[in-house]
């Protein structure tokens, strides 16, 4: 005898089928939802070991900075050091110049010049002072070029100031230093006698080259 099937078999294989939908659906969230946080865990994980990175950079810079700016205190300390050893070396150097110089100005200087300012810038000296007449100008002049340590003076200017015979004349004049190490000739023997004309008036009265009274 034939067995008939009177079950809604179709629309229970719709709500089998339904439920393995729902199912798989749940599945790929909870997977979905899985790897959104190992995911965001990695990224914590990076993140987290750049910032130490960063960090560890960060101290190692700020080392370093301190470093350089210890580095530039000791170059500037250094220069200033150097610097003081120059002046002290130079003057050092200078210190038998200065005693040869005072001692020509005083032994070229004739017979009516009064010197007022002295002034030296290197390897120049600014002299100013007063004279009886273009005359003793003139001289002086020659006993500087004359002289071992000094040499091409040049008159800047002399003019007649007041009424006083013996100051009448106001000048100014630039003189060269010789080199101190190699002086064009030897410096006179103590107790030697001055260079003629040396201390005494000359008898020219004329003014020097190029200039007027």
């Amino acid at each position: 005898m034939a067995t008939i099937n009177l079950l809604p078999w179709r629309a229970e294989r719709r709500h089998q089928r339904e439920r393995d939908f729902y199912t798989m659906l749940a599945a790929a969230a909870v997977a979905a939802l899985i790897v959104w946080f190992a995911w965001g865990y990695w990224m914590d994980v990076r993140i987290d070991d750049q910032n130490a990175r960063n960090t560890y950079l960060s101290s190692e810079i700020k080392n370093l900075e301190g470093k350089l700016t210890e580095i530039k205190e000791l170059e500037t300390t250094k220069a200033k050091l150097l610097a003081r050893k120059q002046i002290i070396e130079q003057l050092q150097a200078s210190r038998s110049l200065m005693v040869h110089l005072f001692d020509e100005l005083v032994r070229t200087i004739p017979d009516g010049v009064r010197l007022q300012m002295i002034k030296q810038a290197g390897e120049q000296l600014t002299l100013q002072g007063v004279a009886t007449s273009n005359g003793d100008v003139s001289n002086y002049m020659r006993n500087l070029d004359a002289s071992t340590w000094m040499q091409s003076s040049d008159l800047q200017k002399t003019e007649i100031k007041g009424t006083d015979r013996r100051n009448r004349y106001e000048f100014g004049l630039t003189v060269k230093l010789r080199s101190h190490e190699q002086p064009s000739a030897a410096p006179p023997p103590a107790g030697a006698p001055p260079p003629p004309g040396a201390g005494k008036p000359a008898n020219a009265s004329a003014p020097p080259a190029g200039r007027s009274p």
